[in-house]
């Protein structure tokens, strides 16, 4: 039987046993996609894709991925593991975004300093959005689409894009080198983890302006944020950690270590299982958010880039 049959096989019965969502890792350096089934936390199967996969975000039946090495952004069908089509974006693409509609695709091109919107699934480009602070390396979607924060790795802001407008309106004083951003499901907040800072900020949506700073572990970088809104999840990439904020009263209630060098991460639909990329161990770390403890430790591809769960 072919592999792609035999993924196909695995895949419904996973499914239709647990309907359990499966996790999309992107392995930078070993250029490959690794498919964890979140009900048995193992490995199903891991297919090549690109030659430097780092960003991605998960839509109906496919998988968006950024490639620096081409610079482009990659369509794959998730289901079969298999590259529909590349698109050029520019050079050093990093970050995906894809609004929670489905009909929108933001790329942070790093070295030409611009945000790339796309159609989806098409990804027929709309618009390259200057922006003011130096190599985006995430662009995220507020929740209702209206909004574009922007990372930008050298400098001390996040952007704000008016998406409707197709331009920069704004940007957000924080610390040094912002990386991940994430906002709360109701869109009223923002918090942006600033690597060099050792601090995360959180941001009134509606203002755009620092509602809080929070002190974090060494090197902070991905952001995740439950489905209730109300905790908050940051890697420390040194530490090689992970810890809970508690949105009510914006404090650390718990920190749980990882493996090396821990960066972007995902939560489950349901908030029970929040996965953490690994990049110096090549592996996901499993964290039970009820208990808030590490249940295991997933071996995967080379350098690990983040984490989609769909």
């Amino acid at each position: 039987m072919r592999a792609t049959s035999c993924f196909l096989l695995a895949l419904f019965a996973a499914t239709g046993a647990s309907a359990e969502p499966f996790a999309y890792v992107p392995n930078e350096k070993s250029a490959s996609v690794s498919v964890i089934d979140t009900a048995s936390d193992t490995v199903v199967r891991q297919f090549p894709v690109g030659e430097r996969p780092r960003g991605i975000a998960g839509g109906t039946g496919r998988l968006y991925l950024t490639d620096g090495k081409s610079n482009s952004l990659l369509i794959v069908d998730s289901a079969a593991g298999k590259l529909e089509r590349r698109v050029k974006v520019g050079d050093s693409p990093e970050g995906v975004s894809l609004s929670a509609d489905g009909k929108l695709l933001a790329v942070a091109v790093e070295d030409d300093n611009v945000v790339a919107l796309l159609s989806a699934p098409a990804a027929k480009e709309l618009a390259r959005i200057k922006v003011l602070g130096k190599n985006p390396e995430h662009a995220v979607f507020s929740p209702d689409s209206r909004w574009l924060y922007v990372s930008a790795e050298d400098a001390e802001q996040v952007d704000v894009i008016d998406v409707a407008a197709r331009r920069q309106v704004g940007s957000i004083p924080v610390g040094l080198r912002p990386r991940g951003i994430g906002f709360l499901p109701d869109g009223s907040r923002a918090y942006v983890a600033c690597e060099l800072a050792d601090k995360v900020y959180a941001i009134d949506v509606a203002s755009h302006k620092v509602l809080a700073e929070i002190p974090a572990g060494k090197y902070p970088n991905g952001v995740a944020i439950h489905p209730d809104g109300k905790r908050v999840y940051i890697s420390n990439g040194r530490d090689g950690s992970v810890m809970a904020i508690d949105v009510a009263s914006n404090t650390v209630t718990g920190t749980v270590a990882v493996g090396k060098r821990p960066w972007n991460m995902a939560i489950t639909p349901d908030g029970g299982k929040l996965y953490v990329a690994n990049g110096r161990s090549n592996s996901v770390s499993v964290i039970d958010t009820g208990r808030f403890e590490k249940t295991g430790d997933i071996a995967v591809g080379e350098l690990p880039w983040g984490v989609s769960i769909r």
